[in-house]
């Protein structure tokens, strides 16, 4: 990966682990039972995020009140953070559940998580054509169409400077159908870049290693 990718993957790594640390992101020990409730197309309760988590109710509760970016149904129930089953543009059908992501760089970081292979389609943000890949959690980005299709890159901001981390990284993280379709975004974010869509799906699975790793309590993610 050229540098100037490492260093974007650096400063998006060390964006997540301060949004885990202030709470603002999930904890691991949560956030994987959580992705994988989400996948199974029905919502989640926090009684039951608690139990998949083998962690106790209040401790769950008080942490999933720290998180600003998570959706709810009319029940209370959770029915997305990074993946899911409200629209977005960016579908993501896996298990044979049609569920959706907040950016596109999810859908490349999210079959790893589950571990689960994903059918995805994403208009370009420029244009509008249609962008379909397939990923695998072992062999990766294949069926991809168009194939000069890339990614726009984000690194994601500090999030004691924001108060949504979806808001500042994800709704600038796009699909487009070639780098030519990127001009006007790369033209409003000097610095940033866009990548092929393989070499995001490269940059994506240290991260998806980054969301994973345990550090063995909620101690430091629940609200204060």
């Amino acid at each position: 990966m050229p540098d100037h990718d490492e260093e974007l993957a650096d400063r998006i790594a060390t964006g997540l682990a301060r949004a885990r640390t202030t709470g603002a992101h999930p904890a691991p020990q949560l956030y994987r039972p959580l992705l994988r409730m989400l996948a199974r197309g029905a919502p989640v309760t926090i009684t039951e995020l608690a139990a998949a988590a083998g962690r106790p109710e209040p401790e769950v509760a008080q942490a999933v009140v720290s998180w600003p970016d998570t959706e709810y149904d009319h029940d209370g129930r959770i029915i997305g953070y990074g993946l899911t089953q409200r629209p977005t543009a960016h579908r993501f059908t896996t298990g044979g559940h049609q569920l959706f992501t907040w950016c596109a760089l999810d859908t490349l970081i999210f079959p790893a998580i589950l571990e689960a292979p994903a059918d995805v389609e994403s208009p370009c943000h420029a244009t509008g054509t249609p962008i379909r890949l397939h990923v695998d959690p072992i062999s990766g980005v294949t069926a991809l169409d168009p194939p000069a299709a890339v990614v726009s890159i984000l690194s994601i901001v500090a999030p004691d400077e924001v108060s949504s981390v979806r808001e500042a990284f994800c709704n600038q993280v796009h699909f487009y159908a070639d780098t030519t379709a990127a001009r006007g975004w790369l033209a409003d974010h000097p610095g940033m870049g866009v990548l092929p869509v393989a070499d995001a799906h490269r940059l994506a699975r240290p991260l998806a290693d980054n969301l994973l790793d345990d550090g063995g309590s909620l101690a430091g993610y629940c609200a204060s």
